[in-house]
């Protein structure tokens, strides 16, 4: 049997500080206040503006790294249960990607401005990459379950701040995503029941 690793991300914890990526050449954009000509109008407070667009840009960073990961583990998946997962991996892929655009369009609608590169993602996200040439199924399951429950939670928070901030829109959307992150766990939850034996 193959000795568990622990997740690769997945609070947050193992991250590089902002602080750090900026000190190694990242030169990072906050998203507000944007250049004049993408400072689209809004009636919400300045400092609201602000607060949503840099609790919402981390979201958009680490939408993009769980589904490379989701995607890393959909191609490179062995086993015997191996038609279900993957499809079922695809699946979920398809809707972390799906939240994308339109977390990164409601900064825009608010004046802000969003994700711009791949080094600007490294330097946003929370989440942590997957490099191991192989992972087994069950570890799988439990590396996406802690990374669907720290984005979770990262859009509780961010939800407390729109919601502070009166931007019902954003708080709106957030309830969705919430709700599917929190069924993706469900699902990947009830693969891995049985442990290592059972889910290979």
């Amino acid at each position: 049997m193959t000795a568990l690793s622990p997740p690769k991300n997945s609070s947050g914890k193992e991250a590089k500080s902002v602080a750090q990526k900026e000190a190694n050449g990242v030169s990072l954009n906050r998203g507000y206040p944007a250049p004049a000509a993408l400072a689209t109008p809004t009636d919400l407070n300045p400092k609201d503006v602000k607060a949503v667009v840099e609790a919402i840009n981390p979201l958009v960073a680490d939408a993009f790294a769980l589904y490379v990961k989701t995607k890393n583990f959909h191609w490179h998946l062995s086993g015997s249960h191996f038609r279900d997962y993957h499809l079922l991996l695809d699946e979920q892929a398809d809707q972390v990607f799906a939240t994308i655009d339109v977390l990164a369009e409601r900064v825009r609608k608010i004046g802000g401005t969003t994700i711009r590169s791949i080094a600007h993602i490294a330097a946003l996200q929370t989440l942590e990459d997957d490099h191991d040439d192989c992972v087994t199924p069950y570890q799988i399951a439990q590396r996406l379950i802690a990374d669907n429950k720290a984005m979770a939670a990262a859009m509780r928070k961010a939800h407390e701040i729109a919601d502070d901030s009166k931007d019902v829109a954003t708080a709106s959307l957030l309830e969705v995503f919430i709700d599917e992150t929190e069924r993706r766990t469900w699902f990947l939850f009830e693969i891995s029941q049985g442990g290592e034996h059972h889910t290979q």
